[in-house]
């Protein structure tokens, strides 16, 4: 084969490899667009509260500065290994916030970290977790949010390393480690402990801190729950297993969801001060439902920082 010829084929490969690359990282939606918000697609907004407060979407998308948790203007800045990212504004302003939204705009957004923009979405925002929800809770998730202040103003953008900044590349991520699909309930555990492994695995998302994470960002599933490095890297989230809190009672787990006391006599600190400002409005059988999931966790040892 001739110099010129061997270029030719090298050339060919180059261009099918690039071309395969971009249709297999491409967002790929769940849901149609002009299918949302049909005259049935109405949601509970009393059931939507109860998702809101469980995902705690105030601590990352209440606008900074201010001290009200319905203000949900974003801005606040993510420090990560990856970059600096700030969550958009989700208040129902028509113009900054997620006003012109549809309910499967939300949900491809939760359940596929695409935008209606059809674009990746960093994981930062942690829809490896939201993608294991039902869509019954978005809408109703949707339908709280309608009843909330509009907020004027877009958070500023993100900072990405220059590794990250092309978000097709999520593309490559999502085929890695985005697993979709709502979690099936386990018939061979009762009730509670399937609320419970729901509302912790997919809306709480309580494994994205309390765990420590590979070179791509990704959850070490050894480590799940076992906990890791703060990933603004200013301390180390504990392990939430029986190997750390195996002498907690579910009475105990419960009561710090609604008061931050732990059974030790201290107090939690840090980013879980706000998540139990949230999980303190939930109803007392979800934080007993959350207790009873954690309590039934495999004992993990705590991985070295």
């Amino acid at each position: 084969m001739r110099p010129k010829t061997y270029t030719i084929a090298a050339l060919a490969i180059t261009i099918a490899g690039v071309g395969m690359a971009w249709i297999v990282t491409a967002p790929r939606s769940l849901y149609a667009p002009d299918k949302a918000n049909s005259p049935s697609d109405s949601g509970n907004p009393g059931k939507g509260k109860v998702i809101f407060d469980a995902g705690d979407c105030a601590s990352c998308h209440a606008s900074p500065g201010q001290p009200d948790r319905l203000h949900l203007g974003g801005g606040i800045a993510l420090t990560t290994a990856f970059g600096t990212f700030r969550p958009p504004n989700i208040s129902p302003d028509d113009q900054d916030g997620i006003g012109r939204w549809h309910t499967n705009d939300l949900a491809n957004a939760l359940l596929a970290g695409v935008s209606p923009a059809n674009t990746h979405y960093y994981p930062a925002f942690p829809y490896p977790s939201y993608a294991r929800m039902t869509y019954d809770d978005v809408r109703d998730l949707m339908a709280y949010l309608r009843t909330l202040p509009r907020v004027s103003g877009m958070a500023p953008p993100h900072e990405p390393t220059i590794l990250f900044r092309v978000r097709r590349f999520v593309g490559f991520w999502k085929l890695l480690f985005l697993e979709l699909g709502p979690l099936v309930p386990d018939g061979s555990r009762d009730e509670q402990w399937n609320r419970g492994r729901y509302l912790t695995e997919a809306v709480a998302h309580c494994a994205e801190c309390h765990s420590s994470r590979n070179m791509l960002g990704a959850i070490r599933p050894e480590t799940r729950y076992a906990g890791g490095t703060d990933p603004e890297g200013t301390g180390f989230i504990p392990n939430i297993t029986p190997a750390r809190i195996g002498d907690w009672s579910k009475e105990d787990i419960a009561k710090m969801m609604q008061t931050g006391d732990t059974p030790n006599h201290g107090r939690v600190g840090s980013s879980m001060a706000g998540v139990v400002t949230n999980t303190a409005m939930l109803p007392q059988d979800d934080r007993s439902a959350i207790a009873a999931y954690i309590k039934s966790l495999p004992a993990r040892l705590t991985p070295l920082p």
